[in-house]
Protein backbone atom coordinates (compact mmCIF):
# COMPACT_ATOMS: atom_id res chain seq x y z
CA UNK A 1 0.00 0.00 0.00
CA UNK A 2 1.24 3.35 -0.84
CA UNK A 3 2.24 5.44 1.97
CA UNK A 4 2.82 9.06 2.64
CA UNK A 5 5.15 11.03 5.06
CA UNK A 6 3.33 13.97 7.43
CA UNK A 7 4.73 15.71 10.45
CA UNK A 8 3.38 15.06 13.41
CA UNK A 9 4.11 17.20 16.45
CA UNK A 10 7.62 17.95 14.25
CA UNK A 11 8.33 14.41 13.99
CA UNK A 12 7.84 12.40 10.55
CA UNK A 13 5.75 9.81 10.55
CA UNK A 14 4.64 7.26 7.93
CA UNK A 15 0.72 5.77 7.12
CA UNK A 16 -1.18 4.39 4.24
CA UNK A 17 -2.19 7.05 1.64
CA UNK A 18 -6.39 7.71 2.25
CA UNK A 19 -5.91 7.05 6.04
CA UNK A 20 -7.09 9.61 8.47
CA UNK A 21 -4.64 11.98 10.70
CA UNK A 22 -6.11 9.76 13.79
CA UNK A 23 -5.67 6.55 12.06
CA UNK A 24 -2.09 7.94 10.99
CA UNK A 25 -1.83 9.26 14.72
CA UNK A 26 -2.53 5.69 15.67
CA UNK A 27 -0.77 3.26 13.66
CA UNK A 28 2.49 5.32 15.20
CA UNK A 29 1.49 5.46 18.52
CA UNK A 30 0.14 8.56 19.37
CA UNK A 31 -2.58 9.53 21.60
CA UNK A 32 -5.50 11.67 20.12
CA UNK A 33 -9.00 12.00 22.30
CA UNK A 34 -12.02 11.08 20.87
CA UNK A 35 -15.61 10.28 21.77
CA UNK A 36 -17.89 9.90 18.66
CA UNK A 37 -14.99 7.78 16.76
CA UNK A 38 -15.50 4.21 17.00
CA UNK A 39 -13.18 1.72 14.88
CA UNK A 40 -15.93 0.30 12.19
CA UNK A 41 -18.56 3.21 11.85
CA UNK A 42 -17.92 6.03 9.89
CA UNK A 43 -16.43 9.03 11.24
CA UNK A 44 -18.81 12.14 11.62
CA UNK A 45 -16.73 14.57 13.73
CA UNK A 46 -19.29 15.53 16.32
CA UNK A 47 -17.75 15.78 19.40
CA UNK A 48 -14.91 17.90 18.30
CA UNK A 49 -12.58 16.74 20.75
CA UNK A 50 -9.93 15.14 18.27
CA UNK A 51 -9.25 18.77 17.33
CA UNK A 52 -6.06 19.04 16.12
CA UNK A 53 -3.71 22.09 14.06
CA UNK A 54 -3.48 21.01 10.45
CA UNK A 55 -1.01 23.46 8.44
CA UNK A 56 -1.48 26.78 10.50
CA UNK A 57 -5.48 25.32 10.28
CA UNK A 58 -7.89 23.44 12.98
CA UNK A 59 -9.66 20.68 11.93
CA UNK A 60 -11.29 17.32 13.34
CA UNK A 61 -8.65 14.20 12.90
CA UNK A 62 -10.98 11.74 12.30
CA UNK A 63 -12.09 13.61 9.25
CA UNK A 64 -9.57 14.76 7.56
CA UNK A 65 -7.09 12.65 5.11
CA UNK A 66 -3.47 12.83 5.23
CA UNK A 67 -1.87 14.22 2.11
CA UNK A 68 1.97 13.90 1.35
CA UNK A 69 3.98 16.93 3.64
CA UNK A 70 1.49 17.88 5.80
CA UNK A 71 1.85 19.40 8.99
CA UNK A 72 0.12 18.38 11.74
CA UNK A 73 -0.09 19.58 15.55
CA UNK A 74 -1.43 17.43 18.62
CA UNK A 75 -0.31 18.81 21.93
CA UNK A 76 0.19 22.12 22.74
CA UNK A 77 -1.51 24.39 25.05
CA UNK A 78 -4.17 26.12 22.58
CA UNK A 79 -5.54 22.73 21.90
CA UNK A 80 -5.47 21.24 25.19
CA UNK A 81 -7.69 24.30 25.91
CA UNK A 82 -9.82 23.66 23.36
CA UNK A 83 -10.65 20.02 24.37
CA UNK A 84 -11.65 20.81 27.89
CA UNK A 85 -13.53 23.43 26.75
CA UNK A 86 -15.91 21.25 24.55
CA UNK A 87 -15.78 18.52 27.67
CA UNK A 88 -16.94 21.18 29.70
CA UNK A 89 -19.70 22.01 27.28
CA UNK A 90 -20.93 18.69 27.06
CA UNK A 91 -20.77 18.12 31.22
CA UNK A 92 -22.58 21.41 31.09
CA UNK A 93 -25.23 20.78 28.05
CA UNK A 94 -27.17 17.62 29.47
CA UNK A 95 -27.34 16.21 33.54
CA UNK A 96 -24.31 14.18 33.72
CA UNK A 97 -24.37 13.30 37.84
CA UNK A 98 -21.76 10.09 37.79
CA UNK A 99 -22.03 8.95 41.28
CA UNK A 100 -26.02 8.40 40.22
CA UNK A 101 -24.88 6.43 36.66
CA UNK A 102 -24.83 2.62 35.97
CA UNK A 103 -21.90 3.23 33.65
CA UNK A 104 -19.81 5.05 36.08
CA UNK A 105 -16.23 3.85 36.36
CA UNK A 106 -17.43 2.72 32.27
CA UNK A 107 -18.06 5.55 30.64
CA UNK A 108 -16.09 7.45 28.22
CA UNK A 109 -17.06 10.44 28.67
CA UNK A 110 -15.88 10.45 32.49
CA UNK A 111 -12.54 8.61 31.69
CA UNK A 112 -12.03 11.89 28.97
CA UNK A 113 -12.72 13.99 31.65
CA UNK A 114 -9.78 12.38 34.21
CA UNK A 115 -7.58 12.52 31.36
CA UNK A 116 -7.84 15.79 30.37
CA UNK A 117 -8.05 17.09 33.98
CA UNK A 118 -11.28 18.24 33.79
CA UNK A 119 -12.14 18.91 37.67
CA UNK A 120 -14.41 21.40 37.60
CA UNK A 121 -16.76 22.80 34.80
CA UNK A 122 -16.41 27.00 34.26
CA UNK A 123 -19.48 27.56 32.11
CA UNK A 124 -22.98 27.74 33.83
CA UNK A 125 -25.12 24.35 33.64
CA UNK A 126 -28.00 24.23 31.52
CA UNK A 127 -29.74 21.24 33.79
CA UNK A 128 -32.82 20.54 30.93
CA UNK A 129 -35.64 18.86 32.28
CA UNK A 130 -35.35 15.24 29.48
CA UNK A 131 -37.01 12.26 29.09
CA UNK A 132 -36.33 8.65 29.81
CA UNK A 133 -37.42 6.48 27.72
CA UNK A 134 -38.22 2.71 29.00
CA UNK A 135 -40.83 1.49 26.83
CA UNK A 136 -38.42 -0.97 25.77
CA UNK A 137 -38.76 -4.43 26.94
CA UNK A 138 -34.85 -4.56 27.41
CA UNK A 139 -33.21 -1.37 27.34
CA UNK A 140 -33.41 2.21 28.71
CA UNK A 141 -32.69 5.71 26.89
CA UNK A 142 -32.40 8.34 29.02
CA UNK A 143 -31.51 11.69 27.39
CA UNK A 144 -30.45 13.53 30.43
CA UNK A 145 -26.60 11.41 29.72
CA UNK A 146 -26.69 11.60 26.08
CA UNK A 147 -23.59 13.35 24.51
CA UNK A 148 -25.29 13.47 20.64
CA UNK A 149 -22.28 11.41 19.17
CA UNK A 150 -24.50 9.60 17.11
CA UNK A 151 -22.75 6.11 17.45
CA UNK A 152 -26.57 4.69 17.87
CA UNK A 153 -27.10 6.30 15.03
CA UNK A 154 -24.40 4.89 12.57
CA UNK A 155 -24.27 1.41 13.95
CA UNK A 156 -27.88 0.70 13.89
CA UNK A 157 -27.60 1.48 10.28
CA UNK A 158 -24.44 0.61 9.04
CA UNK A 159 -24.16 -2.24 10.92
CA UNK A 160 -27.40 -3.39 11.77
CA UNK A 161 -29.09 -2.05 9.39
CA UNK A 162 -32.22 -0.82 10.51
CA UNK A 163 -32.56 2.35 10.32
CA UNK A 164 -34.44 3.12 14.00
CA UNK A 165 -32.18 5.74 15.04
CA UNK A 166 -32.13 8.94 13.98
CA UNK A 167 -31.69 12.99 14.48
CA UNK A 168 -34.03 15.48 15.46
CA UNK A 169 -34.31 19.12 15.96
CA UNK A 170 -31.44 21.55 16.50
CA UNK A 171 -29.02 23.28 18.64
CA UNK A 172 -30.10 22.57 22.65
CA UNK A 173 -32.92 20.78 21.73
CA UNK A 174 -31.12 18.21 19.67
CA UNK A 175 -31.86 14.48 20.48
CA UNK A 176 -31.57 10.97 19.57
CA UNK A 177 -35.12 9.50 18.45
CA UNK A 178 -36.60 6.00 17.04
CA UNK A 179 -38.78 5.46 14.02
CA UNK A 180 -39.19 9.57 13.21
CA UNK A 181 -40.11 9.93 17.13
CA UNK A 182 -42.32 7.29 18.43
CA UNK A 183 -41.39 5.76 21.81
CA UNK A 184 -38.41 3.11 21.18
CA UNK A 185 -41.10 0.00 22.56
CA UNK A 186 -43.06 1.24 19.44
CA UNK A 187 -40.53 1.62 17.33
CA UNK A 188 -41.27 -1.60 13.97
CA UNK A 189 -37.98 -1.32 12.55
CA UNK A 190 -35.92 -2.03 16.11
CA UNK A 191 -34.39 -5.64 16.25
CA UNK A 192 -33.59 -5.34 19.81
CA UNK A 193 -30.03 -6.47 18.91
CA UNK A 194 -28.73 -4.02 21.44
CA UNK A 195 -25.74 -2.81 19.24
CA UNK A 196 -26.81 0.60 20.53
CA UNK A 197 -26.55 -0.18 23.79
CA UNK A 198 -22.59 -1.09 23.44
CA UNK A 199 -21.55 1.46 21.28
CA UNK A 200 -23.29 4.35 23.50
CA UNK A 201 -20.54 6.29 25.33
CA UNK A 202 -22.13 6.66 28.64
CA UNK A 203 -24.98 5.80 30.25
CA UNK A 204 -27.72 6.78 27.59
CA UNK A 205 -28.47 3.86 26.29
CA UNK A 206 -28.28 0.36 28.91
CA UNK A 207 -29.65 -2.79 29.64
CA UNK A 208 -32.67 -2.66 32.03
CA UNK A 209 -32.01 -3.68 35.96
CA UNK A 210 -28.31 -2.38 35.92
CA UNK A 211 -27.44 -0.55 39.08
CA UNK A 212 -24.93 1.97 39.78
CA UNK A 213 -21.46 1.13 37.96
CA UNK A 214 -22.92 -2.04 36.91
CA UNK A 215 -23.15 -1.47 33.31
CA UNK A 216 -19.64 -2.40 31.21
CA UNK A 217 -19.90 -1.98 27.83
CA UNK A 218 -18.21 -3.76 24.60
CA UNK A 219 -17.65 -1.24 21.84
CA UNK A 220 -15.09 -3.20 20.52
CA UNK A 221 -18.11 -5.45 18.64
CA UNK A 222 -18.36 -3.25 15.90
CA UNK A 223 -14.92 -3.32 15.17
CA UNK A 224 -14.61 -7.56 14.94
CA UNK A 225 -18.26 -7.77 13.52
CA UNK A 226 -16.08 -5.66 10.40
CA UNK A 227 -13.55 -8.33 10.39
CA UNK A 228 -15.75 -10.69 10.05
CA UNK A 229 -17.71 -9.22 7.04
CA UNK A 230 -14.68 -8.72 5.18
CA UNK A 231 -13.86 -12.62 6.20
CA UNK A 232 -16.29 -13.50 4.32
Amino acid sequence: MEQVVIQIDGNEVRTARGNTVLEAARDNGIRIPTLCHLDGLPDIGACRLCMVEIDGRFGTACTTRVRDGMKVRINTDELHEMRRTVLELLFAERNHVCSFCVSNGHCELQDLACELGMDSVRVPYRYPTLSLDATHPRFIIDHNRCVMCARCVRVCAEVEGAHTWGIAFRGTQVRVITDLGVDWGNAETCTSCGKCVQVCPTGAIVLKGQATAEMEKHPELVAELEERRRAG
